[in-house]
């Protein structure tokens, strides 16, 4: 037959897309067009399936008019995914494969000039999208990819090297033979992850430690502010580590978004992401953006941390951006073509000096900066973004003394275990991390007897908080009474939560 149907995927925003590539061989002048919506590289298809189908010894119908359309018309394609696709349709439709044997599979992957099959980015999401639909199809793809989409349960994909090897499966009048390229790809089970950076490395810093552990079991956002050299980026680097374990679906939908940006290693399945970009970073490489829009930093950070180090030194709206994210967990990306959201429920840690060169409050350097030089600096943080990070937490510099005599710190993996225990007591009794807690659920949950209310409301008058400060002090006051067991949050929790928003006030000093 001269007409032929192939199913693919195509990748828009954290979607994948159904696509039908369909083939048309006519007799006329010899032509090779290819419409729907196809980007530069996916046109450039053209002289890859060209060239691999000559170089596997498969005949090219050069006599023939080729109209390749990718179906729907009005959804952009991008990337070498349909290369793979383009070739078994044109083989069909001039009868080297059996057209009706394609019918129940799905395929994706760039060709060489070879017919080698090489990875494509996304096959995660193509797997996530086959398996939420409820489609029982087959999915084929290079070898890389196919692992990724492996991972998804119940799926059932195959691995092919080469383009021959995808053609021997499917020639007419014979079933297809399991060959040394091709194979079915089990599902993996959850390897237990991989070791994180333990916090025993860091010496001292006890009330740093602390801040971590209160932001791990209750969620919270964190700023360290201190001194160079003080341990503010080792500490933030650690602290996934105390974070509970991801469950599947946790895993999926990280692994997703990094498989979308290609950044996916399968040696990282299960490990909690953390993101730490350069504070040359624009706004749209933190939040998302461009056309089609694509996932920022915090899209790649989905249940895991966000590091902003050097904090003040990152462009102004950059750090604006991400207000609405920490409050909602997700970002509306609009452009005038499309919309999409990505989702951003990440654990923020910043970290900062506390003035330009680093040492305003060192006892062992002085602070060569003017009260000016200070408050144009920390002005650079604005209210409304302090207001939404729970703990401000200060990390002292240590003497050389008690940094080398110091005996290690308390292991990760203890600490661990007290924030899981903790979070646990939380969502048994609200279903959620306290950080989460909104409206009613706050007064509800946070179990506040006389005294603490009474401190906590001289508290938040004298230091002249916001009625979101307040809240979240509150909710950082549920956390500390969590972790030490408590049924209700008692005055000394409250006090507890109160010093840390002390640390920075949000406005220039």
């Amino acid at each position: 037959m001269s007409l032929s149907l192939v199913q693919s995927r195509a990748l828009v925003g954290l979607e994948a897309a159904a696509v039908t590539v369909e083939v048309h061989l006519a007799n006329g002048l010899p032509n090779f067009t290819l419409v729907g919506l196809a980007d530069v590289e996916v046109k450039e298809a053209r002289e890859r399936v060209r060239s691999a189908l000559q170089n596997c010894g498969l005949e090219f119908p050069h006599n023939k008019r080729i109209t390749v359309n990718l179906a729907p018309a009005d959804l952009p394609k991008d990337s070498g995914r349909f290369d793979l696709p383009i070739a078994l349709g044109i083989l069909a439709a001039s009868g080297q494969v059996d057209a009706a044997r394609l019918a129940g599979y799905e395929f994706a992957g760039e060709l060489s000039l070879s017919g080698q099959l090489r990875p494509v980015r996304g096959a995660l999401a193509m797997s996530l999208a086959l398996h939420g639909a409820g489609g029982a199809a087959k999915l084929v793809l290079p070898p890389g990819s196919a692992e990724e989409a492996a991972l998804v349960p119940q799926a059932q994909v195959y691995r092919a090297d080469h383009l021959l090897d995808v053609v021997r499966q499917f020639l007419p009048g014979q079933e297809g033979e399991p060959g040394e390229g091709w194979a079915r790809m089990v599902a993996q089970p959850c390897a237990a992850p991989a070791a994180y950076a333990d916090l025993a490395d860091v010496k001292g810093q006890a009330g740093a430690k602390r801040a971590l552990e209160i932001a791990a079991a209750g969620g919270h956002s964190l700023l360290l502010l201190g001194p160079p050299g003080s341990g503010k980026s080792m500490l933030a680097q650690r602290f996934a580590g105390l974070l509970p374990a991801m469950t599947t679906e946790e895993a999926l939908e990280t692994a997703a978004i990094a498989s979308l940006a290609g950044q996916f290693a399968q040696e990282r399945w299960g490990l909690r992401p953390t993101c730490s970009p350069h504070h040359s970073a624009s706004a749209v490489a933190l939040v998302g953006g461009g056309s089609p829009p694509r996932p920022g930093e915090i899209s790649l950070a989905h249940h895991g941390v966000l590091f902003l180090d050097e904090l003040p030194e990152f462009p102004r709206a950059a750090l604006e951006a991400l207000r609405e994210p920490l409050e909602s967990g997700h970002i509306t990306i609009s452009r005038a073509a499309r919309r999409e959201v990505f989702p951003a429920r990440f654990q923020f840690v910043g970290a900062m000096n506390p003035c330009p060169c680093g040492y305003r409050g060192s006892p062992h350097k002085p602070c060569r900066c003017t009260p000016d030089q200070v408050s144009r600096y920390q002005g650079k943080l604005s209210g409304p973004l302090l207001d939404r990070i729970d703990l401000h937490v200060e990390v002292p510099t240590l003497p050389a003394d008690q940094l080398l005599q110091a005996p290690p710190g308390e292991s990760t993996q203890a600490i661990r275990e007290r924030c899981e225990a903790a979070r646990e007591r939380a969502m048994h009794r609200q279903g959620k991390a306290n950080q989460g807690l909104q409206g009613k659920e706050i007064d509800l949950h946070a179990a506040l007897d006389a005294a603490s209310a009474k401190f906590l409301n001289i508290a938040a008058a004298r230091l002249g908080w916001s009625a979101r400060s307040t809240h979240r002090a509150l909710k950082v006051a549920r956390t500390i009474a969590d972790l030490a067991g408590a049924a209700t949050t008692q005055v000394g929790h409250v006090a507890e939560a109160v010093q840390y928003r002390r640390a920075l006030s949000g406005t220039p000093t």
